[in-house]
């Protein structure tokens, strides 16, 4: 009864939550509102380009970080031996998982925009939010792989299989649902982050054109060596110095556009998930 009660609650504040924002800002959202680039002094802007700039950070890091931390979780999990240094390695990948997001942006401030030399730019930020989620990634892939048990290891090892096939033809494809998992909280956490996208990808966004998709146009909204402000980084600006009439507006429409989107990704990234491992199991 216990443990009813604690989820009921955790739900019940998901809905009053979800409700309260969209209530909020339903009814600023509309495709000029999506579509628009934002005003600094009158009112009317939209979020077109930090919206833009939230899914490019988003796919640049992801890139990054899902092969490198489902590959580092295999390593731990079924190649490093027990030892003070696989011991090390794990809490440093403890440690880093557990930093402060902000902790993380000045440390991209430090080495990518300024050491690097690559200023405010979306290199930046993609970088800075791997440096914040490869950990969460390596750890969550590591526990899906050995919490399957030594059974199928020795399963697909006594057919004949090499250690290799074991992995990618049995292990992967049963601690799908778990990597699935690690890849909605990491992704959740990029669209999401502003500390660390705000000493990094900067807090404004040069007119894009749309016309121009050539990676080295400095007006190109594929370069990335631009600044690139998030729509997360864009509600914390429009608060916190924003001169516009229709403040209130845009920040409560910014709000529910990012809510909505989290949770459409998180559902659409669940059904996928679940395809692809009916697919490689043929459940």
């Amino acid at each position: 009864m216990l443990f009813w009660c604690g989820a009921l609650l955790i739900v019940g504040f998901l809905l009053w939550f979800i409700g309260y924002v969209l209530y909020r800002g339903a009814g600023s959202i509309s495709w000029d509102f999506l579509t628009r680039p934002p005003e600094n002094l009158r009112a009317g802007g939209g979020i077109g380009p930090q919206l833009f700039n939230s899914f490019y950070l988003l796919i640049l890091s992801m890139l990054l970080t899902v092969p490198l931390g489902v590959g580092g979780g295999i390593y731990m999990a079924e190649y490093a031996r027990p030892s003070l240094f696989t011991s090390f390695v794990r809490l440093s990948t403890e440690t880093l998982a557990s930093l402060p997001s902000i902790v993380v942006g000045m440390f991209g401030l430090l080495i990518f925009v300024n050491y690097m030399g690559w200023g405010f730019s979306v290199a930046s930020g993609a970088l800075a939010l791997t440096v914040f989620n490869l950990p969460v990634m390596v750890r969550i892939s590591e526990e899906s792989l050995r919490n399957l048990g030594p059974e199928l290891r020795e399963a697909s090892l006594a057919l004949g299989a090499s250690r290799w096939q074991t992995i990618t033809r049995v292990l992967i494809p049963s601690a799908f649902p778990g990597i699935v998992t690690g890849i909605i909280l990491t992704a959740g956490r990029c669209f999401g982050e502003a500390a660390a996208l705000l000493y990094t990808a900067g807090i404004s966004s040069p007119p894009l054109d749309f016309g121009q998709w050539n990676p080295t146009y400095p007006a190109s909204p594929l370069n990335p060596f631009r600044p690139a402000a998030s729509l997360a980084v864009h509600i914390w600006k429009v608060n916190a110095e924003g001169l516009i009439p229709d403040l209130r507006r845009v920040a409560d429409g910014s709000a529910a556009v990012l809510m909505v989107v989290v949770l459409v990704f998180n559902v659409v990234a669940r059904w996928v998930g679940n395809r692809i491992y009916r697919r490689l199991t043929g459940i």
